[in-house]
């Protein structure tokens, strides 16, 4: 989970909604990894002939798989990935940006070529730790090619544990018709809460967001880079849980997950 996203309140007609938006998002939150639902759309990944592709990246990354830096544009996290492959069972890959790693993953497949678990040390989205966790994955469809490496395929997230606090945590506050957001990786925004873009700081990938209202304890958020939406949040609070559903606009996904007030 790179990051967490959040929303607001509307403007002075909905004085009210604003002072309950208030008591009921203010605070720190972080995300129940027990109750997260993933998107149901796979990531395809092919190894073969000495060549890594990500076909459901954006955009898609072709690349020699050969351990050295390989350059590629158009990702805001990364501009070298470098593949090296340890069997016909596992991978490593390292992600730099200006030079600098700011991506460590492990994959490996089970025996049977079922099951994909993903091992990472991330902070392409970090000002400070990285955030590392663990992952798991479940094949959907056909199996690895023949002559490919068994990496290859489409693989759904099933479950992602042992996540680093900072990955999942973050604390919005309320204070008059604005509301400040602030996670633990570095990323922050204030923003009026009548839909009015704002800029989010910290992020690479997002430049500008707008919150509103969506009625008296659910709120939304869209994030925006360049002009463009790449994703769009709506979470709606009940006591001490928040429930979130997040539509990833670049990849065409949805995931639903859940946040306790800590």
């Amino acid at each position: 989970m790179r990051k967490v996203y959040l929303l607001a309140a509307l403007g002075v007609l909905l004085m009210p909604g604003l002072a309950a938006a208030q008591g009921a998002f203010d605070g720190t939150w972080k995300v129940d990894m027990n109750k997260v639902d993933f998107p149901k759309k796979p990531d395809v990944y092919l190894l073969q002939n000495g060549m890594w592709e990500c076909k459901t990246c954006v955009p898609a990354i072709d690349i020699k798989a050969n351990g050295e830096d390989q350059k590629v544009t158009g990702h805001p996290y990364f501009d070298t990935v470098a593949i090296k492959v340890v069997n016909d069972h596992e991978i490593e890959e390292t992600d730099k940006k200006d030079g600098k790693t700011v991506v460590m993953s492990k994959m490996m497949v089970s025996p049977d070529g079922n099951t994909l678990t993903v091992e990472f040390t991330d902070s392409s989205n970090s000002n400070g730790a990285p955030v590392t966790g663990k992952g798991e994955a479940m094949r959907v469809g056909a199996k690895a090619p023949a002559g490919a490496n068994a990496i290859s395929g489409s693989w759904r997230t099933t479950k992602m544990e042992n996540i680093s606090d900072n990955g999942i945590t973050w604390t919005y506050k309320v204070s008059g018709d604005e509301l400040s957001m602030n996670t633990a990786t570095g990323q922050s925004y204030l923003a009026k809460m009548d839909g009015t873009e704002a800029p989010y700081k910290g992020d690479p990938g997002v430049t500008t967001v707008s919150v509103k209202s969506m009625g008296k304890n659910t709120l939304e958020e869209t994030d925006k880079r360049d002009g463009k939406v790449v994703g769009v949040m709506k979470a709606t609070v009940s006591g001490n849980t928040m429930n979130i559903v997040y539509e990833d606009k670049l990849h065409g996904s949805s995931m639903k997950y859940t946040a306790t007030k800590q």
